[in-house]
């Protein structure tokens, strides 16, 4: 079963701290699987491509949107989806212990400042979104794999109090609490503010979508080499760059910000054709910026 529901932040503005204490809702409302919290935040790269994105659905209407199946198919697909009753493998089993650990470690050792504390709903929830998972996919066995990525869909609704600052040295998203707003020296990680990766990593993937844009307009090929984004945002942002050393390492935090983008938060996706260290990236059909 799967129900959307909207809230307004009675006060007008969101504040950073509890959830109920900015929703004036039931506590029901509150116990649902998944909870995202989307703030209206003023910021011109998003701001544009939501403009866009608006004013192109009204001028070409019918056309802007895509349509995969019909209404009937899906309702069909739903059906025959409910009738599945998918069971939870030994291995899924371990894996979501393992993961409910983390999660409580995580909580008890204060690394993830979030906006409740991880119970066993938590992993109620895990159980639950794992098992839809499966029947999304007409599964009659729950895999290790569906329960990745329910526990990634878990993990993002999670509301945190305030963002933690970017690994970019980190194979996984995980939370890190961090001091320094850009700084590497031998022997630490590469960090950035979490603002800062928003604010590249939409730049670029704005950047993406409109070379995507214009290459089907002209038949083609709408892919960029990783190292063409890293000149491209090198080049939009040279008028702010100091010297040769701040160039040094903007350079680094924009390929690793990529990577970050296609081994971590899978919004940009690698495709056949390229080499290695120079891959051609294009973004997720399905991601939208947010």
């Amino acid at each position: 079963c799967f129900l959307m529901v909207g809230l307004f932040v009675f006060t007008g503005g969101w504040s950073c701290s509890f959830v109920k204490l900015n929703l004036a809702c039931t506590l029901a409302c509150l116990n649902f699987d998944l909870f995202f919290v989307l703030v209206d935040e003023c910021n011109e790269v998003t701001d544009y491509a939501i403009a866009r994105r608006i004013v192109d659905l009204h001028s070409r209407q019918e056309e802007s949107v895509e349509r995969e199946y019909t209404l009937e198919e899906i309702r069909r697909y739903i059906a025959f989806a409910k009738k599945f009753k998918p069971k939870i493998t030994r291995e899924s089993q371990e894996y979501m212990v393992e993961e409910y650990k983390k999660l409580r470690q995580r909580d008890a050792n204060a690394m993830s400042k979030a906006s409740w504390r991880i119970t066993v709903r938590q992993l109620e929830s895990l159980i639950r979104l794992s098992e839809a998972m499966a029947k999304m996919v007409c599964d009659e066995k729950v895999t290790v794999a569906h329960v990745k990525e329910a526990f990634r869909l878990l993990s993002k609704s999670i509301i945190r109090v305030e963002t933690p600052d970017i690994n970019l040295d980190e194979d996984q998203n995980t939370t890190q609490d961090a001091d320094a707003d850009m700084e590497t020296e031998e022997g630490e990680n590469l960090r950035i503010t979490f603002e800062e990766y928003k604010k590249v990593s939409n730049m670029l993937i704005l950047h993406m979508r409109e070379f995507e844009e214009k290459s089907r307009e002209g038949a083609g090929e709408g892919a960029l080499k990783k190292q063409e984004l890293v000149d491209w945002y090198l080049q939009h942002i040279e008028d702010d760059i100091g010297g040769e050393q701040e160039m040094i390492a903007k350079k680094l935090v924009t390929e690793k910000v990529l990577e970050r983008l296609v081994k971590v938060d899978n919004v940009l996706l690698e495709i056949d054709g390229g080499d290695e260290e120079d891959p051609w990236l294009v973004v997720h059909p399905n991601y939208i910026i947010e």
